[in-house]
């Protein structure tokens, strides 16, 4: 962060320039990135104190911790406005007016050895007189700009202190015009009483423990008649404020929630006291990306941009042993063989893990990138014990395993009496009518550089292979027209549209892929067999096969046992049976099957009820993430999709036996999974 005076400080702010700066002395922060309506302030964040006055000081470093505001600075760091406090309050406090800021006794204790100098204290002076100077030309600009502005003036306090039970949030509004400003506190603290914590009771409160008498607030009221400032405490519940111990976990969801809370509380205001027009919260964050975020994107992508689990974890035998499997009359399990892995595991596990996350400012964007990382690191174990007993428990990990809902939604399906519609006699075609299929599918959507290739190592008939935008079809498979439909629909209108976009995206995560974004791509293609026309109640019962097989595995059954089970119990072709049962042993165990039932019963709900799923389709998305995605393409982070799905955009049910919706709308989806 580059280092300025206050005078070319503010001449940035009054040509409106965005820029990132400390002041030349150090003692305060600024950033604006983008000029909106509101600016979030940390005026007791900093520690720092100066050399000549460590040893003339009374307290020690964490005496003054303890009456600090640690991490206020993380809490606002999302947003594109921030002026952040670099001293310690202990050298001048600047939420006191410049007659009481340097303290000679605080909190009932003296705080220096011996007096301060003149010159000490009208060096401390001069800062704090700094901060409101350029505080001053702020919102002076901001005012001009937006005829209004707000201010989140952040602070945390001690609340062992207190003999009874205190807020978790207190916002200070003694000192507020009621009148003009009273509905935006009473909707502050509204937005602030939504955010729960699972151990610890929480609530938002107005002048509880705090009213709101702090010099930052009374200056800006004092100087700016059409700025509300909302003095807001915390409660330090994100450390153990008698020894200094601090929670992580709790501090980054602090800041995800306040966030949220900030946001939907300036768009209110500024929609109502601003004469800006603001369509989502989003348009008030930042509009481009920082360095820092690029960097890691690109390291990212570099490391893991060959990766592909999926080609790993097919047998190079599988023919072979589907034989020798019917030779032994399915009375002994195969023996699968993989190819060497062309990674060192431990390498690329070390290097994600040096990523430094903490330089991606957006706390929401940080903690996607966090779970790329965690599943890049679950994923690299699941491809290094590839036929090997560990194997299984990493797939749990990484995947799960089906939960009472999905074997409920899978035994329902099952239960079905076969739909007459459905035993039409459909004619069979090749691969090479496959082939053809596919490439009139790229041509329709103007897709260029895929490709479609033939192989006999795969567990499955069709496979589309990311990284490689190819489609790879297993040689001598045959398909019903309506089979070869869907599984168009489903690999090229899904997974090759979500491949193509991705490639377009400024940021190359989403061509990586979210966390577990199996459930999410496998739902969005199954719901574009359905939307297609192209659903029959075999695909569904297929679905709903992988649910049983992998819930038997996981309990310890082996691949004879399923197989037998789902031949007999399940009247199934022999041949597809064997290819199903491969499906969910290869690699020693493989969970992610049960993932298409229970995408596609959460994804149709979804789109049932209005939901927009052309955001899921910029890349290997993730339901989990959707508001983050939604709120980059806001803020033209990310591009919106170029490509969309043919048959979301034009349903095409008459294609489905009218009794499908009804079928499928008995799926259940608990939202609370």
């Amino acid at each position: 962060m580059e280092k300025l005076s206050v005078a070319r400080i503010i001449d940035k702010i009054n040509k409106e320039e965005t820029f990132e700066a400390t002041a030349n002395d150090g003692s305060f922060s600024i950033k604006i990135n983008r000029y909106v309506p509101y600016v979030c302030t940390a005026i007791h964040a900093g520690h720092h104190l100066r050399d000549e006055l460590v040893e003339k000081c009374l307290h020690s470093e964490y005496d003054r911790w303890y009456e600090e505001d640690p991490y206020t600075d993380d809490f606002i760091a999302s947003m594109p406005i921030t002026l952040v406090g670099n001293d310690s309050r202990f050298e001048y406090d600047l939420n006191r007016d410049p007659e009481n800021c340097v303290y000679k006794e605080a909190w009932g204790k003296k705080v220096w050895k011996r007096a301060l100098t003149k010159q000490e204290v009208k060096t401390s002076l001069k800062k704090h007189q700094n901060y409101y100077k350029v505080t001053h030309a702020l919102i002076k600009q901001l005012e001009k700009k937006f005829d209004a502005c707000i201010v989140y003036d952040m602070h945390t306090y001690n609340y062992k202190r207190w003999d009874r039970e205190v807020p978790v949030f207190n916002i200070g509004a003694e000192k507020i015009n009621k009148e003009k400003f009273g509905k935006y506190v009473e909707h502050f603290n509204e937005e602030l009483n939504k955010i729960q914590f699972r151990e610890i009771e929480s609530y938002s409160g107005i002048n509880d423990t705090f009213f709101g008498r702090g010099y930052n607030l009374q200056f800006i009221t004092e100087n700016f008649d059409k700025t509300l400032v909302l003095a807001t405490e915390v409660k330090k519940i994100f450390c153990d404020e008698l020894t200094g111990d601090v929670y992580p976990t709790e501090i980054k969801y602090l800041t995800r929630q306040l966030k949220k809370a900030i946001l939907n509380n300036a768009t209110l205001f500024i929609r109502e006291k601003a004469n800006v027009g603001v369509r989502t919260r989003s348009r008030l964050l930042d509009r481009e990306i920082d360095s820092d975020l690029f960097a890691i994107d690109k390291q990212l992508h570099t490391l893991l941009n060959k990766f592909e689990l999926l080609n790993a974890i097919n047998p190079i035998n599988l023919d072979k042993e589907e034989k020798i499997f019917y030779k032994n009359k399915g009375l002994v399990n195969p023996s699968f063989h993989y190819k060497p892995i062309p990674i060192d595991p431990y390498k690329i596990k070390k290097e994600l893990y040096s990523i430094d996350l903490q330089k991606i400012e957006d706390v929401s964007i940080q903690k996607m990138y966090e779970g790329v990382i965690d599943s890049f690191a679950d994923k690299t174990d699941l491809l290094a014990t590839i036929g090997k007993e560990r194997f299984l428990y990493n797939s749990f990990r990484y995947f799960g395993r089906p939960s009472e809902n999905d074997l409920r939604n899978a035994k329902y399906l099952l239960s079905l009496p076969p739909i007459p519609s459905d035993k039409t006699v459909n004619l069979q075609v090749g691969v090479k009518e496959a082939k053809e299929a596919f490439q009139r599918s790229f041509k329709d959507y103007g897709f260029k550089g895929s490709k479609i290739g033939v192989t006999s190592d795969m567990a499955s008939d069709v496979m589309v292979i990311n990284s490689e935008k190819k489609v790879l079809i297993k040689r001598n498979s045959k398909f019903s027209i309506k089979e070869l439909n869907y599984l168009v629909h489903h690999e090229i209108g899904v997974h090759m549209v979500t491949t193509m976009n991705s490639i377009d995206q400024p940021l190359k995560v989403f061509n990586l892929g979210l966390p577990v974004n199996t459930k999410t791509q496998e739902g969005l293609a199954v719901l574009a067999e359905y939307l297609s026309g192209n659903i029959t109640l075999r695909r569904l019962r297929t679905l709903a096969l992988r649910v049983i097989a992998i819930d038997m595995m996981c309990l310890g059954a082996d691949f004879v046992e399923v197989y037998n089970t789902i031949l007999n119990d399940y009247k199934e072709d022999k041949r597809e049976t064997f290819n199903l049962v491969a499906r969910v042993f290869r690699g020693g165990g493989f969970t992610k099957d049960y993932l298409y039932l229970a995408g596609f019963t959460e994804i149709y709900h979804k789109w049932k009820s209005g939901y927009d799923l052309e955001p899921l389709l910029i890349g290997k998305t993730s339901t989990k993430y959707y508001n983050t995605i939604v709120e980059m393409i806001d803020r033209e982070y990310l591009n919106q999709p170029k490509y969309i799905t043919s048959c979301f955009q034009t349903p095409n049910l008459k294609g489905n036996h009218s009794i499908y919706e009804y079928i499928i709308d008995g799926l259940v989806y608990d939202t609370k999974l």
